[in-house]
């Protein structure tokens, strides 16, 4: 903590770093927040009415990183596991990441980074599962992105995302023998970029219980520039899985998306089509400076993706769950409303997080980083981007 700061936490964000224990490189991490108790007959499945009674029950959310065994991963891949415990089995969802360009960045992926989507799916009344597919971050392994020829010329995307396909498959397996809270006979499973593909791979050959795929600008190939390494290589590919696909897939890009744009996103979709597949194809308006990253924006997709897993009769709530508590710290001074928000969202985030401020109403904040160093560096970029160069940043809250 710089000696300037004028904010520290020193309770909840400090007592989390404390529970971080490593070992062998991995940091595992337990939480749980108690929640009020709320009538458990509003956040009910609808096979639960007829037998649970209507008294209050206690509801904690959990959060737990753990390393889960897979078949050529000899240290096994990094999972987040989120859920509001309560009584019963619950649906499954399984979250995973997408492929940098830089092989640096693709080594420093942690499931934390996608817990805000991860909480959305807990609300709704889900186990959730984010996993880092092998090879990347703290999963040991090969990456996936051996087998897509663009680099190295060996291989195909469809090797490529059936290799990706293969650890989802293992967390669903993993849940359904490890996990009695899950029913894994309902399995949703949503991935960005080559997350994205790999859903579509997925939907060729899936689990037993995936009842329904997402994919956010799912593709493989692209280099941020409107441009793919191998055009054809990617469109066969998506032909392929469409020719086994039978599972109700949605699929979102955006307008400004630089790797994969919309001319490119329709032929994708022209292809699986053809192959036999069908999804539901949603192009959303341009997000912020590349539409890429729309994954980030939960409340712009929130509307699409409930309607879509509703028609499925995937939300298996009738009310959201409650969610996660802020812990009880006041805001850097002289935020704007909009600073005082992003804050408080700070504050539920996983390791390793920073928030930097000008001092006044600028801010910036990182989340989910691979260490703490990096947390810092990143809220400190961040910030100066807001500040427009007025006044010096400097982090004012940290996870430890």
């Amino acid at each position: 903590m710089p000696s300037s700061a004028r904010f520290q936490p020193e309770k909840e964000t400090v007592d989390l770093a404390k529970r971080v224990g490593c070992s062998g490189g991995m940091r595992s991490l337990l939480v749980h927040f108690s929640l009020v108790s709320v009538g458990f007959a509003q956040t009910q499945t609808v096979s639960q009415a007829a037998v649970a009674a209507e008294a209050p029950v206690q509801m904690r959310w959990s959060e737990r990183e753990f390393m889960m065994p897979v078949r050529g991963a000899m240290q096994g891949i990094d999972v987040l596991q989120v859920e509001v415990e309560r009584p019963g089995k619950h649906p499954l969802a399984i979250l995973t990441h997408g492929t940098a360009a830089d092989r640096m960045d693709r080594a420093m992926v942690t499931p934390w980074l996608f817990l805000p989507q991860a909480i959305w799916f807990a609300r709704r009344g889900y186990v959730v599962l984010v996993v880092v597919r092998k090879g990347y971050g703290r999963s040991s392994g090969d990456q996936d992105g051996k087998f897509s020829g663009c680099q190295n010329g060996r291989g195909s995307f469809i090797e490529a995302g059936e290799d990706s396909a293969e650890d989802l498959r293992a967390a669903a397996k993993y849940a359904e023998e490890k996990l009695p809270e899950v029913d894994a006979g309902t399995i949703v499973s949503a991935g960005v970029s080559t997350g994205g593909f790999a859903q579509v791979a997925l939907s060729a050959n899936p689990p037993p219980g995936l009842k329904a795929a997402i994919s956010f600008a799912g593709g493989r190939g692209g280099d941020g520039k409107e441009h793919n390494c191998d055009l054809g290589g990617v469109v066969s590919a998506f032909q392929h899985f469409g020719k086994k696909s039978r599972v109700p897939m949605l699929w979102i890009y955006s307008e400004n998306d630089h790797w994969f744009p919309p001319s490119m996103a329709h032929k994708f979709d022209e292809a699986f089509r053809a192959g036999g597949g069908t999804d539901q194809f949603v192009m959303a308006p341009p997000y912020r400076e590349d539409g890429h990253a729309y994954y980030y924006d939960v409340a712009g997709w929130t509307p699409v993706v409930e309607e879509f897993l509703r028609g499925h009769d995937l939300l298996p709530l009738t009310n959201l769950l409650p969610a996660p508590p802020v812990p009880d710290i006041a805001p850097p001074a002289g935020l704007t409303d909009r600073g005082q928000a992003a804050f408080r969202t700070f504050l539920i985030m996983g390791p390793n997080k920073a928030f930097a401020t000008n001092g006044a109403e600028g801010w910036g904040m990182s989340y989910g980083q691979f260490d703490q160093e990096m947390a810092d560096k990143k809220a400190l970029e961040n910030c100066s981007k807001n500040t427009h160069g007025q006044g010096r940043c400097s982090v004012v809250a940290r996870t430890k």
